[in-house]
């Protein structure tokens, strides 16, 4: 009998996925808006710092190649 049970819980679950009423499908939106929102922020960094940013990966990555 706890089987059976266990397999009518199993599919009901199972068709609730595929109907699409899953309680945790996650925000999309939500998800869209915070990569936009990021992308916006590095934008708004890298813009006027390009030259310093640039310049200090350049110092970087000589001061490392050129060790030895």
């Amino acid at each position: 009998m706890r089987m059976y049970a266990f397999l009518i819980a199993a599919l009901a679950a199972l068709v609730d996925r595929a109907r699409g009423e899953d309680a945790e499908r996650g925000d999309v939106p939500g998800w869209v808006m915070i990569t936009v929102m990021t992308a916006a922020l590095v934008l708004a960094i890298l813009i006027p710092f390009r030259e310093a940013i640039v310049s200090a990966v350049q110092n970087a990555l000589t001061s490392v190649t050129s060790a030895g």
